[in-house]
């Protein structure tokens, strides 16, 4: 007898697993944006249009007054923009969620409410125990902006504001050479018949490339130097020219800095810059040459940098004329505050679409990286190796 032919395939009659919907609720988010105190700190992390686009979507965003003042935004942009503005600076840390440029300080951490969200700069060597003690007794959660991670695994962040360190260091070389700042009188620029100006350049990371870039547009002669073979064939890629690059030999290294007009300090090392010109080989460069020791708030690379301000910048040593500035990127405050905030913009309004930032950090990788406190639990090892403190993974924290 004929089988009844059943109205499902075989595929439909096995077990299928269920798939739940994930209701993803849109939030309102309070952002605060208090003024820096820091020294000599004029930028700020949302520029006027960045506060217009997430007011638009329906958030809101208190500013203290004068908060853009240093980067030359004034709290008329700021409120036209749709932000309130207000001279209480207890009422701004009050915000659910707190953007900085700095990272608080100890004073601004008594202002902050149980369970806020914090998300500026960590910079753990200038931190102590006792502050992450401080976060994890009010329950914080924290964000390092530097750590947070793009879909190509790149730090957007540090990339930005190592593209600025690196073109104003060939900006601010130009400056102290000539001779109304008492510099040698030489000039960046290929003027014909005259010989062009020689740049020595340390490290062929981002900062490097860009300071090569920057010599390149005008006019100099660049060398470039490196003990990554990749870095430095990255390098002539991206800059697309065939450029002098060596690895690191004392050697070729003094030769090069005998010759040159400026030297340039861009190399990084993991708790800090390797000394890679000695006192000697300062010694030997022409009077009247130029260090820009862009690595100097990692110890500097060259022997002779010490650490200097925007007020007094600069020192001579063997008459050769030193840069130690560790902010460069404040120097320029607009142009930084703008970058910054072309990078905070895009995951503010995500964490607002993905309904709070729980829901973002569970779907965003990246962002979780960036991610060094959770509800007063510390979830980076690298902050918990460094002052000896217990962490937990944000992996089993969070799902």
């Amino acid at each position: 007898m004929a089988q009844p032919s059943s109205p499902f395939s075989k595929q439909q009659l096995l077990p299928q697993e269920e798939t739940l919907e994930i209701l993803k609720q849109k939030g309102e988010l309070f952002i605060g944006l208090p003024k820096e105190n820091q020294y000599q700190e004029k930028r700020i992390c949302l520029t006027p249009d960045a506060v217009n686009a997430i007011t638009a979507h329906g958030h809101r965003v208190l500013i203290e007054s004068g908060a853009g003042d240093g980067a030359n935004f004034s709290d008329k942009d700021y409120s036209d923009a749709g932000a309130e503005i207000t001279r209480d600076t207890k009422k701004v840390f009050s915000c659910p969620l707190i953007l900085k440029v700095e990272p608080p300080t100890l004073a601004e951490l008594e202002f902050l409410n149980p369970q806020t969200i914090v998300i500026s700069a960590l910079q753990i060597k200038t931190q102590a125990k006792d502050y992450f003690e401080a976060m994890a007794k009010k329950r914080l959660t924290a964000i390092a902006f530097e750590y947070i991670r793009d879909e190509d695994g790149k730090y957007p962040a540090v990339r930005s504001l190592s593209e600025i360190a690196g073109i104003s260091s060939i900006l601010i070389a130009s400056e102290l050479m000539a001779m109304t700042n008492k510099g040698n009188g030489l000039m960046f620029g290929n003027i014909s018949g005259v010989p062009p100006v020689e740049v020595v350049i340390i490290g062929a990371g981002t900062v490097g490339e860009f300071a090569a870039r920057s010599a390149m547009g005008l006019g100099a002669n660049i060398k470039v130097f490196d003990n990554s073979i990749t870095k430095l064939r990255n390098i002539q890629t991206n800059l697309n020219r065939t450029i002098y690059t060596s690895t690191v030999q004392p050697k070729n290294l003094l030769k090069a800095l005998k010759r040159c007009d400026v030297a340039i300090g861009a190399t990084r090392g993991k708790d800090r810059s390797p000394i890679v010109v000695s006192d000697t080989m300062v010694e030997h460069m022409k009077k009247g040459a130029v260090i820009i020791d862009v690595s100097i708030d990692m110890g500097g690379c060259f022997e002779t940098t010490e650490v200097t301000n925007h007020d007094a910048p600069t020192f001579e040593k063997y008459g050769v004329i030193h840069y130690g500035v560790p902010n460069i990127p404040s120097r320029y405050p607009r142009t930084s505050s703008i970058s910054i905030s072309n990078i905070f913009t895009p995951y503010l309004l995500k964490i607002g679409e993905d309904g709070g930032l729980e829901h973002s950090l569970r779907f965003d990788k990246g962002l979780r990286n960036g991610l060094y406190m959770y509800h007063g639990i510390l979830t980076n090892k690298s902050v918990g190796d460094w002052f000896g403190l217990s962490y937990s993974d944000i992996n089993f924290l969070i799902f």
